[in-house]
C-alpha cells in the first residue's frame, strides 16, 4: 500500500521542482523529503528521482506516479467535501491558521459565532506566520488560513488554493512621544532615514517587505530590535529604543509614551482567507470564511 504522505512529497517535488523547493513548500527539512522519497522508492521497487547536475529530476516512473498523485490528493479533498456537503451542514474539525493579527482582531469574533451558529463544528485556531500557514495548508495539515499581502509585496501562493477578501489593514509609524515628528498629522518614511527601527524578526515575510519598502524610499534600514509581537514592539518604542510600524488590526490601546502617526502614502496589508480550491464546496470553509467576512465589517464599522 502506498502512503498517501509520501505521494504528498512526490507532488510537491513535480510542482516545485526540486526537493529543496518542496521541503520549503511543505515547510519541512531537505532529509526529511529525502528520506520519505527514498521509502516510497523502496514500495515502489522503481527509481522515482534521477540526478540532474546539481538537483534531481523525475523519473518516467517518478512523473507517471506523480499523476496519480495528483489525482488521488484531489479526490481525496473532493471525496471529504462532497461528504461534508451532502450533510449540509457545518459539522466536525475544521483546522485554522491566522498570523497574530488577525488572530487577536478577526478570529474571537468569527469562532464566538461559529460555535453559536453551528454547534457541531469544531473549529480550532493555530497562531502561524503566513509562509508556514500556505505550506500546511497545502499538505493538508489545516483546512483554511488567514494570510496577508502587503500593498507593494505580493505573497506567494502555489496553484490550487482558493481565496477570499478579509480586509484592507492600514499600518501607522508609531514612536515615542518625545520624537521630534510626533506632533506632525502624517509622516513620509523618508523622514526616518536617520531613526533606529523595531522589526519583526529575520525571515518573516513582515520584515522582509519592511527591508524591500524603506530601501524603496532610499533608506538603508538602522535595526534596534527585533520582535515578533506588536505589542513587545510598541513595548520597546515607548522606552525611545526605536520607531516601528504598527498596523491597526489587533492593535488594541496604545501604551502610554507612544504616539502612531499616519503615513502621507497610505501603506496596507490586504488580509484574505485562503482554503483548498477541492475544498470550496465544504460547508464548513463557506462558515468561517462568512464568520471571518461578518467580523472585519464589524471592525470597518
Amino acid at each position: 500500500m502506498l502512503s498517501l504522505d509520501r505521494l504528498r512529497v512526490l507532488h510537491a517535488i513535480s510542482s516545485h521542482g526540486s526537493v529543496g523547493a518542496a521541503a520549503e513548500a511543505l515547510h519541512v527539512t531537505t532529509s526529511a523529503v529525502s528520506q520519505q522519497m527514498a521509502k516510497l522508492e523502496r514500495e515502489t521497487g522503481q527509481p522515482l528521482l534521477a540526478k540532474n547536475g546539481r538537483g534531481v529530476r523525475l523519473t518516467d516512473a517518478g512523473r507517471l506516479l506523480a499523476g496519480h498523485a495528483e489525482r488521488m490528493l484531489s479526490q481525496l479533498e473532493l471525496a471529504h467535501a462532497e461528504l461534508e456537503a451532502h450533510r449540509g451542514q457545518a459539522v466536525g474539525e475544521l483546522l485554522l491558521g491566522a498570523f497574530p493579527t488577525a488572530a487577536r482582531g478577526l478570529f474571537p469574533a468569527a469562532l464566538a459565532a461559529l460555535r453559536r451558529d453551528h454547534p457541531q463544528l469544531r473549529a480550532r485556531l493555530s497562531e502561524m506566520e503566513p509562509d508556514e500557514s500556505v505550506g500546511r495548508l497545502v499538505r493538508g495539515d489545516i483546512d483554511l488560513a488567514v494570510v496577508l499581502d502587503w500593498h507593494n509585496r505580493p505573497l506567494s501562493l502555489p496553484g490550487g488554493l482558493a481565496k477570499a477578501p478579509l480586509h484592507d489593514d492600514i499600518a501607522d509609524v508609531a514612536m515615542p512621544a518625545t520624537h521630534r515628528l510626533a506632533d506632525r498629522r502624517e509622516v513620509a518614511l523618508g523622514d526616518f532615514a536617520d531613526d533606529e527601527w523595531v522589526s519583526w524578526p529575520e525571515g518573516e515575510f513582515c520584515h522582509d517587505w519592511l527591508m524591500f519598502t524603506l530601501r524603496s524610499d532610499g533608506i538603508e534600514p538602522r535595526l534596534s530590535h527585533m520582535a515578533e509581537e506588536h505589542h513587545t514592539q510598541l513595548a520597546l518604542v515607548a522606552e525611545g529604543l526605536g520607531v516601528a510600524v504598527a498596523p491597526r488590526l489587533g492593535r488594541g490601546p496604545v501604551p502610554e509614551g507612544v504616539v502612531v502617526v499616519p503615513v502621507r502614502h497610505t501603506m496596507r496589508r490586504h488580509i484574505y482567507a485562503i482554503w483548498r480550491a477541492d475544498a470550496d464546496r465544504r460547508p464548513s470553509i463557506r462558515a468561517a470564511v462568512g464568520a471571518l467576512q461578518r467580523a472585519a465589517a464589524d471592525i470597518r464599522g
